[in-house]
């Protein structure tokens, strides 16, 4: 199944936190943070958002850091997304 965003909204799939910190202690499922890092796996077209133009930045396999708590979490064909406006996307990682 594919998921095609609309309006000003984006796909994206969180990357897996690391299970071992730098000194090599394994963390437990519930010390995890939640994973700000995500990729991009699909944008929607932009266009006219509560009255003004908005412009896509992002494209797919982009690596963004996302809001903490923001967008819809949705799971398809077994795998987890999130769906995200543009405007809680933070930055892009290189």
């Amino acid at each position: 199944m594919k998921i095609t965003p609309l309006s000003d909204r984006v796909v994206v799939k969180m990357v897996e936190a690391e299970e071992t910190t730098k000194s090599g202690i394994i963390l437990a499922g519930s010390a995890k943070e939640k994973p700000q890092v995500a990729e991009v796996v699909a944008v929607g077209p932009g266009g006219l958002v509560d009255g003004k133009e908005v412009v896509m930045t992002v494209k797919v396999g982009d690596r963004v850091i996302t809001s903490k708590y923001s967008g819809t979490e949705i799971k398809v064909d077994g795998e987890e997304y999130t769906i995200v406006r543009q405007g809680d996307i933070l930055a892009t990682v290189c």
